[in-house]
């Protein structure tokens, strides 16, 4: 049994300890006197660009303090949540596009119109600013996006197969086989290489793009609607280049291994391989082959792809408002942005700052143009309740790109199971 004296002193003990940790977070202040602001992201190789950045605005700020905090992707969300639900969040923090809604109306962030003012939104990349917008208010400031998806492909295996990247730049899938010219193309590579094309179930690289290109829409609203007719046509031709085709890897691969297309690509037993510029890094670091990248098919609405961008919070809830403000406005500068350009890890959302990625990648030899020269963008997911309906409605998915489950079926039996999480 604990004696009453030791209770009592793992009790001051335990109190203290809070007093201490409470103290730390309401003053966060070093020895030196220094008001700590804390930022929380995901991605190693951009903080290691805000740290270069920081240190500047340090210098120019010497009575802040900036810690940079990388939490793993994988346990991101979840302990965001955790930590912003009982107010013990960083002073700023990484949000994207299907979740911030939450902490929005939740009162959890102040809004960057009342921080910044609502003229500063016109410095950052539109897309962005209308992703991070509810009603007209900008809840977040944008610091990197993805503003188009495009074909990376092997020169080899299309020399190979007497493809062209003309040829691809033309191409037009279509469900009408008189107007596909698509399909025969990656059917020639297919011929030459394990497979033609990487069609997977990947919302951002596949699925919306060739959603868009069709004329159809993922959701109306925050509701989704794949039984929307156009919908299911491209739904409907991505399943069939993978289960009647055979130019796309088996969804038994891709389904349980997200990462399984960029890995044949990488080893050269694919030819072509649809993504974004948050893979460009990966392709040039590891492609052991030459390759090239070009716009995406376009399709039966012409050429369209999904921009995505993540955004910088401000918690409603910080200690130091007016010292996390001072960051925000910084992070939401051109100079400071363009440190993340300048390291090739993203493409700065501060239209100013473009041109620092642009650079760098030109320097390497590669042409990043067809990831903007796209006509036309199909929104990007959202919703409060985006993450959890999609999470419900993916085992549906799964069965459908396995051509266990038909595209009509599938469509239906999504709209209702992820709806239903969209209303609880």
């Amino acid at each position: 049994m604990v004696k009453q004296s030791t209770k009592g002193a793992i009790a001051f003990v335990a109190a203290f300890a809070l007093l201490i940790v409470a103290a730390m977070w309401l003053g966060r202040e070093q020895a030196d006197g220094r008001t700590v602001v804390t930022v929380r992201l995901w991605d190693k190789a951009v903080a290691a660009a805000y740290r270069t950045s920081l240190d500047e605005f340090e210098r120019r700020h010497p009575q802040i303090h900036v810690d940079v905090r990388v939490v793993a992707y994988a346990n991101y969300a979840i302990k965001l949540r955790t930590d912003v639900a009982g107010d013990g969040a960083d002073d700023l923090f990484w949000v994207d596009g299907t979740y911030f809604g939450d902490y929005a109306q939740a009162g959890k962030l102040r809004s960057v119109d009342d921080a910044l003012g609502p003229g500063a939104k016109t410095a950052w990349a539109p897309a962005v600013v209308e992703q991070f917008s509810r009603d007209g208010t900008l809840w977040a400031v944008p610091q990197l996006w993805d503003p188009g998806v495009v074909l990376y492909y092997n020169k080899t295996l299309l020399a190979k197969a007497g493809v062209s990247a003309q040829d691809l730049a033309a191409a037009r899938w279509d469900p009408d086989p008189a107007r596909d010219s698509f399909l025969p193309l990656v059917q020639k590579l297919a011929e030459r290489s394990s497979w033609g094309f990487g069609a997977f179930e990947d919302l951002q690289s596949t699925i919306l793009p060739f959603i868009g290109s069709a004329g159809g829409q993922l959701q109306d609203g925050e509701r989704f609607v794949l039984e929307n007719p156009k919908t299911q046509t491209a739904l409907q031709y991505v399943v069939d280049l993978i289960n009647r085709w055979h130019v796309a890897p088996s969804a038994g691969d891709t389904n349980i291994n997200p990462g399984f297309t960029l890995e044949q690509f990488l080893h050269g037993k694919l030819a072509i391989f649809e993504s974004g510029p948050y893979n460009l890094a990966t392709i040039h670091q590891n492609a052991d082959f030459p390759w090239g990248l070009t716009a995406a098919p376009a399709g039966p609405a012409g050429r369209a792809t999904v921009a995505n961008g993540v955004s910088v919070a401000l918690n409603a809830r910080s200690p130091h408002p007016e010292a996390a403000r001072e960051v925000l406005a910084w992070l939401g500068s051109a100079e400071a942005n363009a440190a993340l350009g300048e390291s090739g890890a993203a493409v700065p959302a501060v239209t100013l700052a473009t041109g620092s990625w642009t650079k760098h990648w030109q320097d390497l030899g590669v042409d990043t143009e067809p990831f903007f020269a796209v006509p036309a963008r199909i929104p990007s997911p959202r919703g409060a309740r985006f993450a959890a309906a999609a999470q419900a409605g993916k085992p549906i998915l799964d069965e459908m790109f396995s051509g266990r489950l038909a595209v009509p079926e599938a469509a239906r039996r999504y709209d209702a199971t992820a709806n239903e999480v969209i209303s609880s």
